[in-house]
């Protein structure tokens, strides 16, 4: 293994595919698939899944591609003490929960960079692999869901890890749908309303020290015998204002996004369980000013959202 085997993997899974891989860095394709699987026989793992769509990390490589980040932003500053000319990256890096709230907050969160060199990282994930990201891929921050009542259980674990742990905010589910959906036409919505239409839902729960069946069951109720797990937010939004008979349980929506899909969302008095938002971090991790902007726009967004609820 070398780096420069580490930078092509690197490029690669940036690129999502070899071939757009071998443009960027200047090397004949056969060249970098033939560095790239000699890189897995010396690690003894597989990094991609090669498919007709492109390559596609696997668990181990996505793992292995956290450390070879960090190596490669190691040498980077390095280098950059001994240049001291060239401005030091300001850099941000998060791993969250698929909510459009945050998304929007990242977005005006964005509007903040300035023109200095900047590297940021925002990857949208489950819980788990948050974790993962701060403890293994040198994340800084993240934020994790969870129901209120698994609480012990993230508590418990976080503080095992020597992770932080800080609510953001709690709230309810609510259902969002497309403007023809017959839930629509509803000021509310009851757990009979849905038993014949198709659920949106992810397929990823996660909760510490608890089987993923139980965990599975709770999230997912039976009342609903159809279901699409789809893991890509706007496809998720596409299939909701595409398709009159599909809803979906989500954190409060942003006026432009409902605006922007054509979509309803409508509260379900039944649905009394509560989640938390919790942002994370390592306990010798000190805040950068990105930080702190990135943070106080995502509790301006998540308050506007929770205000367009509340207020129909």
């Amino acid at each position: 293994m070398n780096i420069l085997h580490i930078k092509y993997a690197v490029e690669v899974a940036n690129a999502g595919s070899i071939n757009k891989a071998s443009e960027t860095l200047i090397i004949a394709q056969p060249n970098l698939s033939r560095a790239i699987k000699e890189l897995e026989a010396d690690l003894g793992i597989t990094i991609f899944d090669r498919s007709s769509k492109g390559m596609v990390m696997t668990p181990d490589g996505e793992e292995f591609l956290g450390y070879g980040r960090k190596i490669l932003e190691l040498m980077d500053d390095v280098e950059k003490m001994y240049k001291s000319c060239i401005p030091v990256k300001q850099k941000f890096s998060i791993s969250v929960p698929r909510a459009s709230y945050i998304s929007e907050a990242f977005a005006q969160f964005s509007n903040s960079i300035s023109a200095d060199p900047t590297q940021i990282f925002y990857k949208e994930t489950n819980s788990k692999r948050a974790i993962q990201h701060i403890l293994n891929a040198d994340y800084k921050l993240g934020i994790i869901r969870y129901a209120a009542n698994y609480e012990k259980y993230f508590k418990e674990m976080l503080e095992e890890k020597g992770l932080v742990h800080e609510m953001i905010g709690e709230f309810q589910y609510v259902l969002a749908m497309g403007q023809d959906s017959p839930l629509a036409q509803k000021e509310t919505v009851c757990f009979k309303d849905l038993s014949n239409l198709i659920e949106i839902a992810h397929a990823d729960p996660f909760v510490p020290s608890l089987p993923l069946a139980v965990v599975k069951k709770e999230e997912l109720p039976d009342n609903v015998q159809r279901r699409i797990f789809v893991f890509e937010r706007a496809s998720q939004f596409d299939l909701l204002s595409g398709n009159p008979e599909t809803f979906m349980w989500v954190s409060p929506l942003p006026e432009k996004l409902l605006i922007r899909y054509g979509l309803v969302q409508r509260v379900c008095p039944e649905n009394r369980k509560i989640y938390r938002d919790v942002l994370i971090r390592k306990k010798d991790y000190k805040l950068t000013a990105l930080d702190n902007k990135f943070i106080s726009e995502v509790c301006i967004s998540r308050r506007k959202a929770a205000a367009l609820v509340h207020h129909g």
